[in-house]
This record gives structure tokens, sequence and C-alpha cells, in this order.
């Protein structure tokens, strides 16, 4: 299994890939909203993985084979492929600084404070490729990142696909994507995990028919590209009415005073599940609740807007005496945040 020491993972992987048979790696799972899980995932799966990447790049002419640099945890699916990438074009990755290297993958938290450092803006703006995945990509911040520059692929995928497969809303070469018909993600390919270690039932509830059957909602926009609403398990039942709380944080990633949101349900003797909005400010203080009530109100029921807002800091709101939770790899801690509700 991969670790947190970097260069022995990197060790480690490149043994891995020149072996003549290399048993399965096991990666853990974020954990971001509950137990995590070890996924078995093969060398042809996260072969297949690296090269539908490269293919996508060299399609966006944006030429693939070059060096990575590593600033994601190495114990994670997106840190291994970061190292596979660079192996694969003869390169060993970055991993302190920006020196010579031509892509990178970040997750959004990284991207947003990396854009408040002039010298780290100039080295992403040098990329050839920034990938950004692990999380909602907030319109505002990609906008601002290609006001300096910096080329970004928004990446969607998880552990048990060997990494993002679908790139700016457009799945892999390989890769298949459908929607069931309450708006689950299905994904299936070459790139899929074997299973979890240990684990046969949950591995029978997300392997259906060569399906890996995630936990996340989506739909098509009117051009084909999936995009990723928010969990399946994000609808709560809050005084006798259905909220989709991925819905409600979509509305509120468009409030031009807001950087960051998170919405979800926490048990409350009135309503059954109170909902709660988690924010980061841009600057100043945080629009009040009942402010954020009319603006998700302008286009949601009134039952869906929330009851509560926690304000959360960050490094464009420092007044706030919590901090954003995040886990190692960069991802919310889902489960932190109910603890501060």
């Amino acid at each position: 299994m991969p670790s947190d020491d970097p260069i022995a993972t990197i060790d480690g992987v490149r043994h891995w890939l020149d072996a003549a048979h290399s048993a399965p790696l096991l990666i853990q799972t974020s954990g971001s909203s509950g137990r995590p899980k070890r996924v078995v995932l093969s060398r042809d799966a996260v072969l297949a993985s690296a090269r539908a990447a490269v293919r996508r790049l060299d399609g966006q002419r944006l030429g693939s084979q070059g060096r990575w640099a590593l600033v994601l945890p190495s114990s994670y699916v997106a840190g291994v492929q970061v190292i596979v990438r660079s192996l694969l074009a003869g390169q060993s990755p970055v991993l302190d600084g920006w020196a010579d290297a031509e892509f990178t993958s970040l997750v959004p938290t990284q991207l947003h404070r990396l854009l408040d450092s002039p010298v780290d803006v100039a080295a992403l703006a040098s990329m050839r490729a920034v990938l950004l995945g692990g999380g909602p990509i907030y319109p505002a911040l990609r906008e601002r990142a290609e006001a300096a520059g910096v080329r970004v692929v928004a990446t969607y995928g998880a552990s048990e696909t060997a990494g993002g497969c679908v790139y700016d809303g457009v799945a892999l070469d390989g890769v298949a994507v459908a929607l069931e018909a309450t708006g689950r993600i299905r994904i299936a390919g070459p790139t899929l995990f074997d299973g979890y270690d240990g684990a046969p039932e949950l591995t029978a509830e997300a392997l259906v028919d060569g399906w890996f059957v995630t936990s996340d909602a989506g739909r098509f926009d009117e051009d084909g590209r999936l995009q990723v609403l928010g969990r399946m398990d994000d609808v709560v039942i809050s005084g006798g009415v259905k909220v989709p709380l991925p819905a409600v944080a979509s509305r509120l990633r468009e409030h031009p005073n807001l950087a960051a949101a998170e919405v979800l349900g926490v048990p409350d003797p009135e309503w059954g599940q109170r909902v709660v909005a988690f924010v980061v400010a841009t600057s100043g203080a945080a629009p009040s609740v009942g402010e954020l009530r009319d603006f998700v109100t302008d286009r949601h029921p009134r039952a869906w807007a929330p009851r509560q807002v926690v304000v959360l800091g960050s490094p464009e709101s420092p007044t706030s005496h919590m901090s954003w939770p995040l886990l190692t790899n960069g991802k919310v801690d889902r489960v932190a945040l109910r603890q501060l509700a």
C-alpha cells in the first residue's frame, strides 16, 4: 500500500510498474463521509487511467509527456497517479517546489491558497496543465485561476476508478458514464477497481454488472458534459420536506460574497433534520442567515433554505475562530463539520 512518505512511495511504484507480475495496490479512500475503505486496484487499471489521461491531454494539445509536481499525499490515488504519469514519461516527480514541473494535480483548497502567492501563480501559469479535482470547483475559483494564466482541467473520479476519469465533464477514452433514473452516477471501463479488501458485501453493492455505482448525483448539461451535483445521500427531510443538500450548496456557491460553502443536515428536535450551511466569506463579514435564506429562496423552495449558518475561517476569512476542517488529502471533512454544528 502506498505510504505518506513520497520518496518511499515513488520507489515502490517504480518497482511495481517494472515487475513482471505485480500484486494489486491497496488504496485507502479518504473517508470524508465515514469509515475509510481499502480499494484494490490492479496495475492494468492504474495504467489504463494514466494512459487515458495522457491521450486526453495530448488531444487538448497540452503535451502530456512531461514531469509532474507531487503536492498531494502520496498515499491517496491522486498522488499515486501523479507518480505513475511522471514515471511513464521517464521522469521522477518534483517533490520540493515546482522546478521543471510541467503538470501538477491539486484539490480546490490548495489552488485557492496558491493563488495568493505571486511566486506560485507564476509557476502554475508556466505549466501545461493543472488538474483540479477532489471536491466542488467553484466557478469563481476557476475564473480567477484562468485570469492568472493557469490552465485548469477539472477532473472527477474516485479511488474506485483509479483516480480522475472524467475531464471537464467528458469521460476519458474507454470510460463510460451513465445516470440512473435517480440521477446516481455509474462508471464503467478499464480503470475500475477489483473490489474492497476484506469487504465482499460492500464490493457487491458498489460493483454491479460491470459498473461502479457511485455515491454521487449528476446530470448532463446541454453539451452532454457531466455535472456532479453532490452525494446521493445528501437528501434530508426537514419539517416533512425533502431537501436536496447539493442543490442548496450549489446555489450558495454562486453568492458573490462566499468563497466556499458546504451544506449538511444535522439532527434537530423540531425539524427532524436542520439544514446547516458552512461558509467562508470572500472578505469581511459573511452574509447573514436571512440574506442567505433569501438568496436560496430566489431559486428554490423556502423550505430548502438553511436555518443555521456556521462561518468558518480561511486565508481569505481569517477573523473566524474556526477553520475549514480538511482531511489529509485536502477534501472537506464532513464528519468534523457536523460536529461543529
